[in-house]
């Protein structure tokens, strides 16, 4: 289960969870009518203590197909978490999305939303 709140034209996402295909599908549906009506989003801001993982391997395949679907209309990410890997997914990730991405610590909610903004 994932909790999606839509905030004038960025999103924020908090996993309760592993994240699967639902999750994925959900978020889809709120943020494509955005993305038809501007052309983009302003962002996505992550906020998860820990990186929940997915349910099973088809999730992961489903988070791969909304990466590749929406990478180039997003212009930042946000992650906002303690995970451990948070710290090298921004230098990874960004040779394959369009996306800014930038890392704050789970307590730096508001510096991240600030940024998207």
């Amino acid at each position: 289960m994932i909790k999606i709140t839509l905030v004038e034209n960025f999103c924020i996402i908090e996993p309760q969870g592993p994240l699967t295909k639902e999750d994925f599908l959900a978020v889809a549906a709120k943020v494509d009518p955005v993305i038809e009506s501007e052309g983009k989003l302003d962002g996505l801001v992550i906020k998860t203590r820990e990186f929940p993982g997915w349910q099973s391997f088809s999730d992961v395949v489903e988070h791969i197909r909304f990466v590749k679907n929406h990478h180039q209309v997003i212009k930042k990410v946000a992650l906002v978490t303690d995970a451990t890997v948070a710290d090298i997914f921004p230098a990874v990730v960004s040779h394959f999305v369009k996306a800014e991405i930038k890392h704050f610590d789970f307590d730096e909610f508001e510096k991240a939303v600030e940024w998207i903004s």
